[in-house]
């Protein structure tokens, strides 16, 4: 399974930039849908494309493993999950 870590790079954006960054900013800055970034922060284990994944990280300044991980599917089904 792919783990997004999206929640931390907009919490670190947060702290870095002194406000709160909404969804539609993300949306807007990223050029990612709205509903798919929700998606991605919501529905665990989230299917989307790695066009998004490159857009995300270019309005983070991140590199892919700072937003993706990937977890064994041993380790999600027995709740090993860091």
């Amino acid at each position: 399974m792919i783990r997004f870590h999206l929640k931390r790079l907009i919490s670190d954006w947060e702290f870095r930039e002194g406000r709160r960054l909404t969804i539609a900013e993300l949306a807007e800055g990223s050029n990612v849908a709205r509903p798919t970034i929700s998606r991605i922060l919501n529905q665990r284990g989230y299917n989307t494309t790695t066009d998004n994944v490159g857009k995300l990280c270019a309005f983070f300044n991140c590199r892919v493993e700072n937003l993706v991980e990937f977890v064994p599917d041993d380790e999600v089904s027995s709740g090993r999950i860091k």
